[in-house]
């Protein structure tokens, strides 16, 4: 089990807000604490949106919560309507992400209390935002992870695991189930870079400067994700149309081995010329880093030709699914070869990830 730096600043920023609450002498500190663990959040601009939404949402719950009690009391079933109507408010103002901790403050104001019901309406608020700014300072205090770092390491290895398991499927070389439950774990590696993604086009640069090289990396890291997910595919119609492929003729076959080779291969450079460890341009030869599409293209069409009879024609359609892919594949590979060549032609020395294996 892991702990990660969200995990930390939560409870960093529980403690934030209970302490503050406490300076402040509100007489329930509690719903600061949980007030604070619905706003915490991993990046600090998310945490700006957040700041935002908060503060409209829960002015919408107190206001209705003020209105409900002073017209129509606090009767349960006043309160079950009250939240019906701050629901429908924010779905219609799309607002969420607050739906939650409005429903705390409506619920929480239209408690019952000997005190001035004014005057409690409007501790039981301010004890709420102080826990909502308080997991904003904790994100602007305790800087989020290096997401970026994050990104580049899980397309790494992900796409290390697929080369593999490329080179073993097309040998025939492999275990069948293994590969298939390892399938299941290379989609979830996949939406986990998409989420990294996210996060690291979300973070903010100290120095406007550097907006231009982060656009440019924002690029490449898009391509990259795109291009592993084509050799998941690649790799998926291979493991299901296997029989379709030792049917082929040898040369056919030993032209698709010698293709995908080629293929992963530059895919791999690809991934190392990115961070600097492979010069730029590379240093093999353009014969060796392509895909031969008119080749794989030529044998499949003599293939088809020779295959006799319409008995044939749904090993024909899967030999062209797995075709394609492969085809499909080599283009978005060549296609990230030329954004990262053109980012090394603008930032020569500009690579900030760092090689560790920290999640």
């Amino acid at each position: 089990m892991k702990l990660g730096a969200r995990i930390f600043k939560t409870g960093i920023a529980i403690v934030l807000s209970l302490y503050l609450a406490q300076l402040l002498h509100s007489p329930s500190p509690v719903f600061a604490a949980i007030a604070a663990i619905f706003a915490i959040q991993p990046t600090i601009y998310r945490s700006y949106l957040t700041i935002i939404e908060q503060i409209q949402g829960n002015v919408i719950g107190a206001i209705l919560a003020v209105l409900f009690v002073l017209f129509l009391g606090n009767h349960f079933i006043v309160i079950g309507l009250a939240a019906i109507i701050v629901i429908t408010l924010h779905l219609k103002l799309k607002l969420e992400n607050t739906i939650g901790l409005s429903l705390v403050t409506l619920i929480s104001i239209m408690e019952t209390t000997n005190m001035n019901f004014m005057q409690f309406a409007g501790i039981r608020f301010s004890t709420i935002m102080i826990g909502v700014f308080s997991a904003f300072i904790v994100n602007l205090v305790f800087m989020p992870p290096k997401y970026e770092n994050k990104l580049y390491l899980k397309i790494v290895s992900t796409t290390e695991e697929m080369v593999k398991w490329i080179r073993l499927s097309i040998r025939h070389d492999y275990d069948h189930q293994l590969l298939k439950a390892d399938i299941k774990k290379l989609k979830e590696n996949i939406l986990a870079m998409e989420q990294f993604y996210k996060m690291y086009k979300e973070e903010r640069q100290l120095f406007k400067k550097n907006d231009l090289e982060k656009s440019r990396k924002l690029v490449v890291y898009r391509q990259m994700t795109i291009t592993a997910r084509k050799a998941l595919d690649t790799l998926k119609r291979i493991h299901r149309y296997e029989n379709e492929l030792l049917q082929l003729p040898e040369n056919f076959k030993q032209s698709i081995q010698e293709q995908l080779d080629s293929l992963v291969y530059h895919h791999e450079q690809l991934m190392l010329r990115f961070i600097g460890k492979i010069p730029t341009p590379a240093p093999y030869s353009d014969e060796n880093m392509y895909l031969n599409k008119d080749e794989l293209f030529q044998f499949y069409l003599t293939y088809q030709q020779q295959l006799p009879g319409k008995a044939q024609e749904p090993h024909i359609y899967h030999m062209m699914q797995i075709i394609a892919s492969i085809i499909d594949y080599g283009e978005q590979v060549e296609h990230l070869d030329t954004l990262i060549t053109s980012f090394h032609s603008y930032h020569h020395n500009e690579i900030s990830v760092e090689a560790d294996n920290k999640e």
